[in-house]
């Protein structure tokens, strides 16, 4: 939901800054690691009882995730190896803060809620692997209503508001399952679409080939199979 509607906005706001951390030398990688020490931080407090501070360091450990990315920008620097750094960063964020969470509930809470958070981190690593494999097979998986900026928000609701931290839990992974089912039915679509369309282009480019080509590649191809069965495992 962030992304759709206010990460542009947020990033045009936040030019200005990123222009003058990249003249104080600072650089999108400096604040994603910057945003995994916060994180490291968070867990441990959390871990340990104090969840206002724990609150405070999550609110820490955002804002670096926010600014990497104009940092990145105006600096010209941004790259997929930048991408690829932030977003494995933020896997690594999640399951420390939720890991936090667990370790918490688990020393103050009966019974086996402490799995609680360790449920809204396996349906968060599910969105995020949606999103991931459909825009490498050229679809789009973005929106939700419990994306991670959401995520963080309403966890960070949790820590302020401690009696409240289980059912906000719940929230969370409710919200995070119905964003996974949206976002499978989302790209379901759009790959049931481009299957007639995928179909037509492979049709028009088999039709280009000669029939006596053809035929050699089909030969060639059983060939191949009988030696391959011939092949030991490895």
């Amino acid at each position: 939901m962030f992304d759709g509607h206010f990460r542009a906005d947020a990033e045009r706001t936040l030019k200005p800054v990123g222009h003058k951390l990249k003249r104080a030398g600072v650089t999108a990688d400096h604040l994603t690691v910057l945003g995994v020490l916060m994180a490291v931080g968070a867990a441990v407090a959390i871990g340990a009882g104090a969840l206002r501070l724990g609150l405070v360091l999550l609110v820490l450990t955002a804002l670096p995730d926010v600014l990497d990315g104009a940092v990145a920008k105006a600096s010209g620097t941004a790259s997929p190896r930048g991408a690829f750094f932030d977003s494995t960063a933020d896997r690594f964020t999640d399951a420390l803060l939720l890991g936090g969470v667990a370790w918490h509930l688990s020393t103050t809470q009966p019974g086996r809620i402490a799995v609680l958070p360790l449920a809204v981190l396996a349906a968060s690593m599910l969105i995020s692997y949606e999103r991931a494999k459909a825009e490498s097979l050229g679809f789009d998986a973005r929106g939700g209503l419990m994306e991670r900026a959401e995520r963080l928000i309403v966890l960070g609701l949790g820590l302020l508001f401690n009696q409240l931290l289980v059912p906000i839990l719940w929230v969370m992974l409710v919200g995070t399952l119905f964003t996974a089912a949206t976002r499978f039915a989302k790209v379901w679509s759009q790959a049931t679409d481009a299957v007639p369309v995928l179909a037509a282009r492979r049709a028009n480019s088999r039709s280009r080939v000669p029939r006596r080509d053809r035929r050699v590649a089909r030969s060639s191809t059983r060939q191949f199979r009988r030696r391959s069965q011939l092949r030991p495992p490895r």
